[in-house]
């Protein structure tokens, strides 16, 4: 009798002591350095948390190939720049090539899907307020964020934006085509052409101008804290992040160019840094 006694408050109390690191794991950062996944619904997606702090939400380039291994060799790995400050996390964007984020092609609204992708991870992490620092993509992703739930981002760092091209309109309708469309299609030949291109027709047809995601109109009431980061390639056009920095009220902008020499880029860094620890919400 004593020994089932035992054995009963010893189940009791592994199954409490699950519960509660169950419960934890919501408000503190999960399987550190290494990866998880999220899932709701059809849609899976593989992130990675590192550092501690306020959260920082940090999308990698490459277009709709955003995944976790840009980060290398990315002009700012913010995973590695931002660890010592910030509880940092980071996604596979779904569907892109040699990543492990799955689901279906939201050919009807693509930009409001990877949102309620993001949203739904920092949910899923129970995070509520958060940071955020994006590259190439990563400035339309944040434009979405900051028009669906201005009450849950803190501050935006958009290195790099991609926008419009008034000399080359379609650049990242063809980009999207022949890379990322193909590579996906190799790997899911059932997904056809046509609702490819309907998906890339809604992200960068539909609101050709600025960013894609967002409007001009939006761009002049968003009241959210940013931090530009130009560039000047077919894909980030300089005009474009001079655009974001004159129209958003709370927007400021770095010196251009800033990647070279290493001295002028670490304080870019430096500055992206200080920006976003100065914006953080009061406790």
């Amino acid at each position: 009798m004593i020994d089932q006694t035992r054995r009963d408050l010893l189940a009791t109390g592994a199954a409490a002591t699950a519960m509660a690191a169950a419960q934890g794991a919501q408000a503190q950062p999960a399987a550190q350095g290494g990866f998880s996944f999220y899932e709701k619904g059809g849609v899976r997606i593989r992130y990675q948390e590192v550092g501690s702090g306020f959260p920082l939400l940090v999308t990698p380039g490459g277009g709709l190939n955003s995944r976790m291994k840009n980060w290398p060799n990315a002009v700012i790995n913010a995973m590695e720049a931002f660890r010592g400050d910030f509880r940092c996390i980071t996604m596979d964007q779904r569907n892109a090539n040699e990543g492990e984020s799955t689901g279906p092609i939201p050919a009807g609204d693509p930009w409001d899907a990877f949102a309620d992708d993001q949203l739904g991870l920092m949910d899923h992490l129970g995070i509520r307020q958060f940071s955020y620092f994006g590259n190439c993509i990563g400035g339309s992703f944040a434009f979405k964020l900051m028009q669906r739930a201005p009450d849950r981002v803190a501050a935006c760092v958009l290195s790099q934006p991609i926008g419009h091209r008034p000399d080359n309109p379609d650049v990242m309708y063809n980009a999207s085509r022949d890379v990322w469309a193909k590579e996906f299609r190799a790997r899911k030949p059932e997904v056809a052409m046509e609702t490819i291109e309907a998906y890339l027709h809604r992200l960068y047809r539909v609101q050709p101008d600025f960013v894609y995601s967002a409007s001009r109109d939006f761009a002049r009431s968003c009241k959210t804290p940013m931090l530009v980061l130009p560039d000047d390639v077919p894909a980030h056009p300089l005009q474009t992040a001079v655009d974001i920095a004159s129209l958003a009220p709370n927007a400021e902008i770095s010196v251009y160019p800033w990647k070279e020499p290493a001295e002028l880029k670490s304080r870019t860094i430096d500055r992206a840094r200080a920006f976003l620890k100065r914006h953080i919400p009061a406790r």
